[in-house]
């Protein structure tokens, strides 16, 4: 791969799709798949379903440039339902790619929907991983929200300036109730993924404890 192709890779993801071309990473990191099976992926009604709508010729296209720049490559595999198949998979730099970006939080231009493709990926990861990010996002959005106030307060009572910023503030206090929630979700995951395994573990070690109990 060519050090322009690397320095593309980098760049930020392009405005029009904020976040769609690492959730497409990001499925392609869980299992190899042809165009089409992505599609169906993204035309569910939940999961990334509810966060992206695109449409089939501009995902080929997506995919086509993600193949450019080295961050998945494809394969023709013989269908026996039809002509061959092109198989898309995820490149040792496309995974490195989706792992920092899902790490990162949310700016707050594309909030909206990247923070909601990283925490769905996330959750997949694991629980720390959930709380991890979520947290970072909180303690994001908490300075975005401090900063528009402090805005807001400068700004003449009883003018335009004013009305926009408070309407910006409501914005960011909602976004931050929500975050809460965010948290109180992943966190209760957590709890439950916890129990679980301390649960699983105790089995085991009964068990254990009946069976050596049996040999003497």
């Amino acid at each position: 791969m060519s050090k322009s192709a690397r320095a593309r890779a980098r760049e930020p993801v392009e405005e029009r799709t904020p976040s769609i071309e690492y959730s497409l990473l990001g499925l392609l990191g869980e299992k190899p798949m042809h165009g089409y099976e992505l599609y169906r992926e993204l035309g569910r009604k939940s999961g990334l379903g509810l966060v992206w709508t695109v449409k089939q010729a501009q995902l080929y296209a997506i995919l086509a440039r993600l193949e450019t720049v080295g961050l998945i490559s494809s394969e023709l595999v013989a269908s026996a339902q039809g002509p061959a198949r092109k198989v898309f998979h995820l490149t040792a730099e496309g995974r490195a790619a989706f792992a920092e970006w899902v790490r990162e939080p949310a700016s707050r231009r594309d909030f909206r929907l990247d923070f909601l493709a990283k925490l769905l990926f996330a959750e997949k990861k694991g629980c720390r991983a959930a709380t991890a990010l979520v947290s970072e996002q909180r303690r994001l959005c908490g300075q975005w929200l401090e900063e528009m106030r402090a805005r807001s307060a400068a700004c003449e009572k009883g003018s335009l300036d004013a009305l926009v910023y408070r309407f910006r503030v409501g914005q960011l206090a909602s976004m931050a109730s929500w975050l809460d929630e965010c948290a109180a979700y992943v966190g209760a995951s957590e709890t439950g993924a916890r129990t679980k395994t301390n649960t699983s573990a105790k089995t085991k070690t009964r068990k254990r404890a009946s069976s050596s109990r049996k040999e003497r």
